[in-house]
């Protein structure tokens, strides 16, 4: 699509604030989600008497973002946030440990052991080029791949528009969730300058509007069905019913405070553990920073793994999660919701990502806009994910429009791929889990080598 602000371009302020918000509101759901559900008892990943704040992954994001921008020489428009690949990993880092002050420094290590990963990568790339990963992963594996990721979290977004944080019927929900995807889509197709620009931030304001009119209503008649809005995140910065200090302005829990206390409980044994939980989940996620970067690739028309280098994304990715965990505890990865922005709203200024990294340490330590973003219900959140998830399947397709899918080396790659990837296959060894889209990638790069072999020798007969 044509850009409206290209990768060099720098916005007026005034439109670069409400640019960088746009990019936190895209991301933000998902950023403070993890700490969540680390948290949460209740959950898979649960770890005890944990209480990771939500404050401090975004603190986090924002630094690894900041730190990903400057390896990259802020030639990506993309922002880095909490990693869900990593949540077995993290839950790990507290089941093997002592105390809750281990686990906390353990998450630390944990990041630190994954980044490395990528170092080591990066240096070899650095030596041998891209030439390599171009021949591993070409259109015809990279683009289905990409095409996936959107696909794959179609149904969280579908679930999430017909949810609520408190008793709304579906019905309401999925009516507040489809205003804020028309009202995106309307504002993204017809709207002018500005409007055209933020047509998220259109679209949630129009949700939550319609999402607190129905709340309102709600508890007045003390009809169950009509309550979409949570209010729970607001009350929870009263300090016994009273407005404080910390109900405007509090400092996050800061992940590497928590883990001072763990240096005296750390052996060799837990870190061993440590390094089974994290490295090989780091392996998988680099076939995702891979396929994120071919996305973002061809949207700003300028391949990013040639300049500012493989090499270079994978340093920033890499050194930028260490830097992240060591605030927030959770390991960042590149965002397909920043992606999907990037591409919806023609805006790939990198100056945008780089307010957005700001806005995201400085709004950290601003409790009601926390709160604010906490109380987005989830089905305003799925009308605007419809849209993102989708524009990302869609960017991956438009990879492979110039591939020959009447050939069946091409045809069968693709079909792979889809199929493995739409099915949900994934595979758990130990403690280690290998996602879907690593999965359907794997697969696709084996087929696609084994048919390209069989290529080469019909290819050779006939020179015969």
């Amino acid at each position: 699509m044509k850009l409206i602000y290209n990768v060099n371009d720098k916005p007026k302020f005034p439109q670069l604030i409400v640019f960088a918000l746009q990019q936190l509101l895209a991301i933000m759901a998902a950023t403070l989600v993890v700490p969540i559900i680390i948290s949460n008892p209740n959950v898979p990943y649960a770890c005890g008497d944990v209480n990771m704040s939500p404050a401090a992954a975004l603190f986090g994001a924002g630094v690894g973002t900041f730190v990903y921008l400057l390896f990259t020489k802020r030639k990506s428009p993309v922002f880095l946030g909490s990693s869900f690949a990593f949540l077995g990993s993290m839950g790990a880092a507290f089941a093997g440990a002592t105390t809750v002050a281990l686990g906390y420094l353990g998450l630390i290590l944990g990041a630190i052991l994954a980044g490395l990963v990528y170092v080591i990568i990066a240096i070899i790339v650095k030596f041998t080029g891209v030439n390599w990963i171009n021949k591993l992963m070409p259109a015809v594996v990279i683009g289905p791949t990409v095409a996936l990721i959107g696909l794959s979290l179609a149904g969280n977004a579908v679930g999430d528009l017909q949810k609520s944080d408190v008793s709304a019927s579906v019905y309401i929900c999925l009516l507040c969730g489809l205003v804020t995807l028309f009202v995106v889509i309307l504002c993204s197709t017809f709207g002018k300058k500005m409007v055209k620009l933020i047509p998220f931030i259109c679209g949630i304001g129009a949700g939550y509007a319609l999402a607190l009119v129905f709340t309102l209503i709600g508890n007045a008649a003390d009809i169950d069905s009509l309550k979409v809005i949570s209010f729970e995140p607001f009350k929870a910065l009263l300090t016994d019913g009273n407005v404080t200090f910390t109900t405007f302005l509090d400092f996050p829990q800061f992940t590497f405070l928590e883990a001072l206390g763990g240096f005296e409980s750390i052996d060799a044994s837990y870190i061993v553990a440590l390094a089974f939980a994290y490295v090989p989940v780091a392996f998988v996620v680099f076939a995702e920073h891979i396929a994120d970067h071919k996305n973002i690739s061809s949207i700003i028309e300028k391949d990013l793994l040639v300049d500012p280098g493989l090499h270079r994304t994978l340093l920033g990715d890499g050194v930028g999660s260490m830097a992240g965990a060591l605030f927030g505890g959770c390991p960042n990865t590149t965002y397909g919701e920043s992606v999907g922005c990037v591409a919806i709203t023609g805006n790939a200024s990198v100056l945008t990502i780089f307010a957005a990294s700001i806005g995201a340490i400085l709004i950290s330590f601003v409790s009601p806009f926390v709160a604010l973003i906490d109380s987005i219900p989830p089905c305003v959140m799925g009308g605007v994910c419809v849209a993102l998830y989708g524009f990302i399947a869609v960017s991956g397709l438009k990879m492979i429009q110039n591939v020959d899918l009447g050939e069946n080396n091409n045809l069968f790659v693709v079909s792979v791929i889809l199929i493995s990837g739409i099915g949900g296959l994934s595979l758990t060894i130990g403690k280690v889990t290998i996602t879907t889209i690593a999965c359907a990638l794997i697969l696709g790069i084996i087929t696609n080598i084994m048919l390209n072999g069989k290529k080469k020798v019909n290819t050779e007969e006939k020179e015969d």
